[in-house]
């Protein structure tokens, strides 16, 4: 029966795979057909722009999948930041935020790129929050001198969050245990297979603390408050695009075609969007899919669902 029910299984991942082949050769070829109409319809950039930079996703090293150009990728973006400082006919940066944050060290290190352009180029900044810019992608945010959101935006939760899947239970009630050698109290802290001691907990609660004041303190920079100010404010709450307003987070509640028509008043020339391809092939995108469709155990589950929380990392993140 179990031989039967395997032969079933593996019938139908073929056939799944079969049609994905399929559905991925049918885009393919209409893609070469309408590729040269899709390439007109596209604005060629103009000798003189302002950058118009998405910031969509979660913020860290790479794109949230393989196979999604459009989220966010921490090293396309430095180095298109890069580019732009060198480059002459452009007139500044306006970002396009629509991200719940991301990691502490990916969102810093993208404010500090965006800082040292200002700084190389005295180029205006700008940003214009779409749906969602909290935590991390506020953090980034804070490089602009004019920030406006749609009123339908959150934004905020200013603070940080450093979480373990503690996994102790589940492995006593499958008869599996985990064995640690290390040099200290401490060093095996955070295994989820193990409790935190009061002390870990204090150890990890300094660190994050530390995040948190480094958040406030760019906050009130970037906004020209004082810091108690912004700490009243920073309780990790997320707030609506008018809170925002009336409290000093944001300078102007509109939609993006008056953003954007502000950056162009501004500079005086027009925005450019660059569009970064994906460097996945076929097969990537084939095999991710394939992926998703093979059968897993609770096991796996369990693992993939403790990886994609980014386990352990500190995060600029509002929660989900």
């Amino acid at each position: 029966m179990e031989k039967k029910s395997n032969k079933k299984r593996n019938i139908l991942i073929a056939l799944a795979v079969m049609a994905l082949v399929c559905v991925f050769m049918f885009s393919s070829c209409m893609g070469a057909v309408l590729g040269g109409m899709t390439e007109m319809s596209y604005t060629e950039q103009p000798e003189e722009s302002f950058a118009i930079i998405s910031i969509s996703g979660t913020i860290q090293a790479g794109p949230d999948s393989p196979i999604d150009a459009g989220s966010y990728n921490h090293a396309n973006l430095m180095g298109y930041v890069d580019g732009l400082m060198e480059d002459e006919t452009n007139h500044g940066i306006l970002l396009k935020v629509n991200s719940g944050g991301g990691t502490v060290y990916h969102s810093d290190e993208f404010y500090l790129k965006l800082m040292e352009y200002k700084e190389v180029t005295g180029r205006p900044v700008h940003a214009y929050f779409e749906q969602t810019a909290a935590s991390g992608a506020y953090y980034i945010s804070c490089a602009a001198e004019y920030i406006s959101a749609n009123r339908n935006c959150w934004t905020g939760s200013i603070g940080v969050i450093l979480s373990y899947t503690n996994m102790k239970g589940l492995y006593d009630k499958l008869g599996l245990e985990e064995i640690i050698i290390a040099t200290g109290d401490n060093k095996g802290m955070g295994s989820s297979a193990g409790d935190l001691s009061d002390e870990q907990r204090a150890i990890y609660q300094s660190l994050v603390d530390e995040s948190y004041d480094v958040f406030v303190d760019i906050v009130a920079k970037g906004r020209n408050m004082d810091v108690e100010t912004v700490k009243q404010l920073a309780d990790g709450r997320v707030y609506s695009a008018q809170q925002a307003f009336e409290n000093g987070l944001v300078d102007k509640v509109e939609g993006w075609e008056d953003a954007l028509a502000y950056m162009e008043e501004k500079t005086g020339v027009e925005g450019w969007q660059v569009q970064f391809a994906s460097s996945a092939s076929w097969l990537d995108y084939l095999l991710y899919k394939v992926e998703d469709i093979m059968p897993k155990s609770d096991m796996d589950n369990i693992n993939s669902m403790v990886s994609s929380q980014l386990s352990g990392v500190p995060l600029y993140m509002m929660a989900n």
